[in-house]
């Protein structure tokens, strides 16, 4: 079993930042791909960004160079921080820690988080 707690939305102008924290406590947390969707009511959840146990980190096209994954800890605790700089308005959503079980996060998550709201305005 895997706990994952966000914090850290916000509301926020356009070219602002916000850094996003997910606290992730569980058994084994080593043997999970942990990462970052974003859902709104008009796009299906997409992936933003991850890293694998392995400690490879992807972004979304989306999101290459204007957002960073970082994470802290290990064994039962982590702390997994996204970092977003240049925010712009489509990158509006809620924002939903995850972790797939197996290493690499290529399949669909087996835990979330209960999601943290990021605004942008114009």
């Amino acid at each position: 079993q895997v706990q994952l707690v966000e914090s850290g939305g916000d509301s926020v102008q356009a070219g602002g930042s916000l850094r996003l924290s997910c606290e992730a406590s569980g058994y084994m947390l080593s043997r999970y791909c942990v990462g970052w969707f974003r859902q709104t009511p008009e796009k299906e959840r997409e992936a933003v960004a991850d890293i694998s146990k392995d400690g490879t980190i992807w972004y979304a096209d989306s999101v290459k160079g204007r957002f960073t994954l970082s994470q802290d800890g290990d064994g039962t605790k982590k702390t997994m921080t996204l970092q977003m700089n240049s925010l712009k308005p489509e990158d509006t959503a809620i924002y939903y820690c995850a972790a797939v079980y197996g290493g690499t996060c290529t399949r669909a998550p087996d835990y979330w988080g209960q999601g943290t709201q990021v605004t942008v305005s114009s």
